[in-house]
């Protein structure tokens, strides 16, 4: 999310664009949302392909992916990372959106969507460069 942060940032400065502060919480926010949204969906269809009925009793943290069991035999590995991997990237995706179609006011392309992200790390890297004079 603070990567997330820092791209809507740079990409306001450099659009001039007003309400700056306003528009990182925004995006912060809705990252934050989406993430959770995702989550718990995911846990629902975890939760689904186990078959089991949990009962009253269930009381399992509602962010806690990683111990569900999923699948066994060959790629079951892949479930639990797929359900790892798709609540940030549908937090940078909602981002991304709302930083094409509103800050930026472009055609929603994937070239457009996704652009910044290598001036984002350029600008992190530079930033731990020191100069002596």
């Amino acid at each position: 999310m603070i990567l997330t942060a820092i791209w809507v940032y740079q990409t306001l400065i450099k659009a001039k664009t007003g309400n700056v502060l306003m528009w990182v919480a925004g995006c912060a926010i809705v990252f934050l949302v989406i993430q959770v949204l995702f989550y718990n969906i995911n846990i629902m269809i975890i939760d689904g392909l186990d078959g089991k009925d949990v009962g009253g009793e269930y009381d399992r943290d509602l962010t806690s992916v990683g111990d569900r069991k999923t699948q066994e035999g060959a790629g079951g590995w892949f479930m639990p990372v797929f359900f790892e991997l798709l609540p940030p990237f549908a937090g940078v995706l909602a981002v991304a959106l709302i930083r094409c179609q509103f800050i930026l006011k472009q055609a929603l392309t994937p070239a457009n969507l996704f652009s910044g992200i290598k001036e984002l790390f350029v600008s992190i890297k530079n930033s731990f460069k020191t100069s002596s004079n």
